[in-house]
């Protein structure tokens, strides 16, 4: 009886598996090993594809930056290009929070790290801000976001009424928030993100300049 056919082992297949390890285990879990195993080959059979761990790790990171949507810098108002690069940018990462300590180290050579970093400070710039602001503007956006991503604030509050009546006065109703997690953190998201821009268009209008009048959307995907 002929052997069964291996799986055709492929990047794609490689950044897939160890994305979804780190998912499930966190990145101090991956090992080329482990990776190897849950491929169903060889250790070294990775090296045909990558050279070292560190950059199969490039490529998982790179993966998902690459489902972050750019485009509307090249199409909306500065402000409403942010606003919706970070939605998704924020989206892309609190799908695989445990990749964003890789991602926070910045992008390196990852190819669609550099492109969205490309696409921001290009839109910005285009729009009118001096390029160091420009800089300090995506600067900021990636801290928020990545820190919004890290984890979940609502998430932190045990669901024990009895903890917080007996010692927290304030807090009394911070066994509900666990519950309420996607409202809590998508509506401090959108809270801290609408006033990140709106202090950016007041300082754009006192160092560039009048800024055509936008009406407000919310979130837009």
């Amino acid at each position: 009886m002929p052997r069964p056919r291996q799986a055709l082992l492929t990047r794609d297949r490689i950044v897939a598996t160890a994305l979804a390890l780190i998912d499930a285990d966190g990145l101090a879990a991956l090992s080329t090993r482990r990776l190897a195993a849950a491929l169903g080959v060889q250790g070294p059979s990775l090296y045909n594809h990558f050279a070292t761990k560190d950059a199969i790790l490039d490529a998982v990171a790179d993966s998902v930056t690459a489902t972050v949507d750019t485009g509307y810098f090249a199409r909306l108002d500065w402000r409403e290009a942010l606003r919706r690069w970070a939605w998704s940018y924020r989206e892309a990462l609190a799908a695989h929070p445990n990749v964003v300590p890789y991602l926070a180290q910045g992008p390196g050579r990852r190819p669609a790290a550099l492109a969205m970093a490309d696409a921001v400070y290009g839109g910005l710039v285009r729009a009118g801000w001096p390029p160091a602001r420009a800089t300090h503007i995506g600067a900021a956006l990636r801290y928020f976001v990545a820190g919004s991503a890290l984890g979940s604030f609502a998430r932190g509050f045990v669901e024990d009424p009895e903890l917080y009546a007996a010692h927290y006065p304030h807090l009394t109703q911070a066994h509900r928030l666990a519950g309420r997690q996607r409202s809590v953190d998508e509506g401090a998201f959108a809270l801290g993100l609408d006033a990140l821009l709106h202090g950016l268009a007041a300082e754009y209008e006192r160092t560039v300049g009048p800024r055509a009048p936008l009406e407000p959307t919310g979130r837009s995907e």
